[in-house]
């Protein structure tokens, strides 16, 4: 069983090493890039009026494409940071959906690529362009607050515990990173066949949420504060209004990652009290 465990730890511990490294992130910046050259093609072939295999492509394809393969990245760093901080991990997915909502707004504009007419049917066409880019700004802002303000405070009584923690959580990391690799394969055939480019990121995210409930009872090994167990769980109904975000209709999208974003600031903040107060009282005892 150790050996077993032991190999799982080595394979974490080497996938993570290669993807922290300056090399990987100039192959992912290279990757971007020739992506976006290639999707920049999509509106030539458009009006040229030359068939090719994917027709229904919006002439934005090439932003599109970007940001989805800027999000397939950013997704593995979440992967990759949740042995080390379940906190961090939630403000990833923050990320990830203000990624999402940029490009969703995108997406939309590539449907007004000609000459607009601005009439009043045109401006409430427009609205739900604006109520993502405001949105992905909101989430942003939000994020930069939820990291400027979290303190990490380690649940477990000894290094002991804390290592064994830490390599539960790298092998559920492990088999995320495999079940997202056959989720881009399946999107990626399923590409090919159909002629319908699509990233299923909901089907992960409904994952995460699987994830973040397990780690959140594993953790109860190590701690049972009140407040340790509403943190982590709050932490989850997060990942949860995240997820309903990805296919929520416009408007409804950014309202609840903005629930989601003031929920976890919120129990991020009275978290950060109940930990001064209970080393205040340590101090006075």
């Amino acid at each position: 069983m150790n050996r077993f465990l032991s190999a799982h730890f080595r394979a974490f511990d080497w996938l993570n090493h290669h993807w922290e490294s300056p090399r990987s992130t100039r192959w992912i910046s290279n990757l971007v890039v020739v992506f976006f050259i290639l999707g920049s093609v999509v509106p030539l072939l458009i009006f040229l009026e030359i068939p090719f295999p994917f027709p229904t492509l919006s002439p934005f394809f090439a932003v599109e494409i970007a940001f989805t393969i800027l999000l397939v990245f950013e997704i593995l760093g979440l992967i990759f940071l949740l042995p080390k901080s379940v906190a961090d991990s939630i403000g990833k997915q923050f990320e990830i959906i203000s990624l999402l909502l940029l490009r969703d707004a995108f997406k939309e504009f590539g449907h007004y690529m000609g000459d607009l007419n601005w009439e009043p049917e045109l401006l409430l066409e427009l609205l739900p362009m604006v109520a993502d880019g405001f949105g992905a700004v909101l989430i942003f802002g939000m994020t930069a607050l939820f990291y400027r303000t979290q303190k990490h405070q380690k649940i477990t009584q000894s290094n002991e515990e804390q290592a064994e923690f830490i390599s539960v959580k790298k092998v559920i990391s492990l088999y995320l990173a495999l079940v997202f690799f056959l989720i881009v394969f399946l999107d990626i055939t399923r590409a090919f066949n159909t002629g319908v480019v699509s990233f299923s990121i909901q089907s992960f995210y409904t994952l995460l949420i699987f994830t973040d409930i397990f780690i959140l009872i594993f953790s109860l090994r190590y701690s049972s504060k009140y407040y340790n167990l509403f943190r982590y769980s709050s932490f989850a109904l997060a990942t949860l209004f995240l997820r309903m975000t990805i296919s929520a209709p416009a408007y409804y999208n950014v309202l609840l990652a903005v629930i989601a974003g003031v929920l976890v600031l919120g129990v991020t903040s009275i978290y950060n009290g109940l930990l001064i107060k209970s080393s205040t009282a340590k101090l006075g005892s």
